[in-house]
């Protein structure tokens, strides 16, 4: 039986299946994200700074699909640990970052971002608004769910775990004014571009990414 019944944006514009094509897409993903975490705002506390990260993100995950938006998370993730400036600006560098009170956060993203993908391919959660906003949440969701128990985990250890409200506090609760913000964009970006595509002529759905 078909599992996947759409397909996703870059996959339309790019239709040629090349393995240049594939690794293109996915480096051009990562460091789409690796831009977006250049725009951090620290908070003074919790270790969890604002960044345009959950963005990249959605979008690579909604653009590329399931499986190249998790290729391309992990992807990040390996530039991150071996040193490049990919993270958010800060004094911990590579993998001790991915070890940090923050790395759940990170590693969470490459799931995040085929959640969407999936949510795209199977039911075209991209084309119109209320969809891609579920789609952007869910994606939210799994960030902050893993994010928050790393960070719950990475504070006990060193016994600073202040309890469950605290962390929510710090991990989640100040972030989800800029959630709902980040989902409402791609809520209404990726809908215009569907609708560009269409008044193009552009191919939609024909094969499989």
């Amino acid at each position: 039986m078909q599992t996947f019944q759409y397909k996703p944006l870059l996959l339309i514009l790019f239709p040629q299946r090349t393995i240049v094509r594939q690794i293109a897409l996915i480096l051009a993903g990562s460091w789409l994200v690796a831009l977006a975490a250049q725009v951090s705002i620290p908070l003074p506390f919790t270790p969890v700074p604002i960044t345009g990260q959950t963005f990249g993100v959605a979008l690579v995950g909604a653009t590329l699909g399931m499986r190249l938006g998790f290729l391309s998370l992990v992807t990040y993730l390996v530039q991150g640990a071996a040193g490049m400036p990919v993270f958010a600006p800060g004094a911990v560098v590579g993998l001790a970052r991915l070890l940090g009170p923050t790395g759940g956060y990170l590693m969470a993203f490459p799931l995040a971002a085929a959640l969407i993908g999936y949510l795209v391919e199977r039911f075209g959660s991209d084309r119109k608004f209320l969809p891609t906003m579920v789609a952007m949440l869910a994606g939210d969701v799994v960030t902050f769910t893993l994010g928050t128990i790393w960070l719950s985990v990475n504070l006990a250890t060193v016994g600073k775990f202040p309890g469950i409200w605290p962390v929510l506090g710090m991990g989640v609760i100040p972030f989800l004014p800029g959630s709902l913000i980040k989902a409402g964009l791609a809520a209404c970006g990726l809908p215009i571009a569907w609708r560009l595509i269409s008044t193009t002529g552009t191919p939609q759905d024909e094969d499989r990414p």
